[in-house]
């Protein structure tokens, strides 16, 4: 147990900001996995409906990432691999 006002301090500090990196990272893995799934949608039937979604989820999914970064949750290389990652399924999807 922490002996010093500082040291709680700390903790505290540390457990707020441990919920905060956790939600963000959760709802980028949600973004994520929706945007996966418009993907497939999109591969299954190509229109321009389903290409809409695409680009709205690919949209959200970059926003979120940013934020993430910019917030510190995130390393900046992270982030650049995580969105690298989200254009590489579109591309290949696209190609196919």
């Amino acid at each position: 147990m922490a002996n010093s006002k500082s040291a709680i301090k700390r903790i505290r500090t540390a457990e707020r900001n441990r919920l905060r990196n956790k939600a963000y990272k959760s709802s980028l893995k949600t973004l994520t996995k929706k945007y996966f799934s418009a993907v497939e949608t999109y591969t299954a039937e190509p229109n321009p409906e389903n290409m809409e979604l695409v680009n709205q989820a690919m949209s959200e999914a970059y926003s979120k990432i940013d934020k993430a970064v910019k917030r510190k949750v995130l390393h900046r290389n992270n982030g650049a691999r995580k969105k690298s990652r989200i254009s590489r399924v579109l591309k290949k999807a696209m190609a196919a």
